[in-house]
């Protein structure tokens, strides 16, 4: 039995076969094809199996096969390495859909616990429990993430980023009925 070859995958590959599932609708066989590149990609690839069993989740979940993706997010949780949105996060959206409140709570607990996160992931938390009608949760991690990031020197991407989590927050706060604060008032400087 011969040894399986590897695979070096760049953004820019990477980046093609998301633009086909696009455009073919063919979600289920990127996604497949993401999580066969992730089993033999080597460990000096620009894109790392972590961020490819992400991806392969991303297009499982657009395919609507929510447990797929949740085993795929697993995946990348247990591989530890460095992806753009964090796995709980992304498998926490995921079982939110199949209604496993508890089991989506556990991932935003871990994650919590885990120190600061990331502009993209509070991007997709925040999104995820407003989806879902938590507006509460929501507004709790759009909040703790913006004070957190609104004291950071920002990039002009990450400064994007920042915008979007503050106009999240904004139209959650809006839903929940509450008065502009101080993190409100950023978005009228912009």
């Amino acid at each position: 039995m011969g040894a399986m070859r590897l695979t070096h995958v760049t953004t820019a590959e990477l980046d093609r076969l998301e633009f086909h599932a696009v455009r073919s609708g063919e979600h289920g066989r990127i996604a497949a094809q993401l999580l066969d590149l992730a089993n033999r990609v080597d460990a000096g690839s620009e894109v790392g199996r972590a961020e490819l069993f992400v991806r392969a989740g991303e297009q499982w979940e657009i395919a609507q096969e929510f447990e797929r993706a949740c085993s795929a997010y697993q995946r990348a949780i247990d591989d530890g390495g460095v992806t753009v949105i964090d796995p709980h996060a992304l498998s926490a959206g995921a079982l939110l859909q199949l209604d496993e409140r508890r089991q989506a709570e556990y991932h935003l607990e871990r994650l919590e616990s885990g120190g600061p996160v990331g502009l993209p992931t509070l991007i997709h938390v925040a999104e995820a429990l407003y989806a879902h009608d938590d507006l509460e949760g929501a507004e709790r991690w759009a909040t703790a993430g913006a004070r957190f990031h609104a004291g950071c020197s920002r990039s002009p991407y990450v400064e994007d980023l920042f915008l979007e989590l503050l106009r999240i927050r904004f139209r959650i706060r809006s839903d929940l009925g509450r008065p502009e604060d101080d993190l409100d008032l950023i978005l009228d400087e912009v």
